[in-house]
């Protein structure tokens, strides 16, 4: 008989090979991974993976599910809190915690674009991808919404219609960042420029 294996090491395990797959996803891109460099990159057997994953594409799809699933429970349990500014709030869910544009982008940004457009014509990939898309709208129509509650943001413009704006240019600087070089993407100065256009959409003071 087999020695019992705990539901921590379990998750361990399974937290291990996403890590390691993340880092093959970013190296690699979505198309050219495999899971047998995961397997390599986490160091488990051919057994040990698809145990966990039947497939490349259960195996990012987790990656996202994790990432995305974290985001909206921090965003509600902000949300649930006392919030002081709306637009700080809102520039953290766009830029990170410090709310701050940079030059870096999420590395992995190209392998999520590319796992969309290469199966935008697989049924299950694109149901997927409609319903990632409508947890990422309400990430940020959410706290337009509730600015604009608060008398913090103009109604001038949907929260519906300016959170697809933020998801159109956040998949555009993605795109720009996959196919050119990071000298000529200048990630920084169009987001400067976005947020600038935010401010006025919602009559944001500075």
């Amino acid at each position: 008989m087999s020695p019992k294996v705990s539901k921590q090491h379990l998750e361990e395990r399974r937290a291990k090979i996403l890590q390691a797959a993340t880092k093959v996803f970013i190296e690699h891109g979505y198309e050219r991974a495999t899971m047998k460099h995961v397997m390599d990159d986490a160091n488990v057997s051919r057994g040990g993976l698809y145990h966990y994953f039947s497939n490349k594409e259960d195996l990012f799809e987790a990656i996202l599910a994790e990432d995305l699933t974290q985001e909206v429970f921090e965003m509600e349990q902000q949300l649930n809190e006392d919030v002081t500014s709306y637009w700080e709030l809102l520039l953290a869910r766009i830029f990170g915690d410090d709310g701050k544009p940079s030059d870096e982008m999420d590395p992995l940004a190209p392998s999520k674009l590319e796992f969309f457009i290469t199966g935008r014509n697989d049924e299950r990939r694109r149901t997927y991808g409609e319903k990632r898309y409508e947890n990422g709208l309400k990430l940020y129509a959410d706290v337009i919404q509730s600015g604009q509650d608060n008398g913090q943001f103009s109604r001038k413009y949907s929260s519906d219609i300016l959170a697809r704006s933020i998801i159109t240019f956040i998949d555009g600087l993605a795109l720009d960042y996959a196919i050119l070089s990071k000298e000529d993407v200048k990630l920084q100065e169009q987001s400067m420029m976005f947020i600038e256009y935010l401010k006025l959409a919602l009559e944001v003071e500075s």
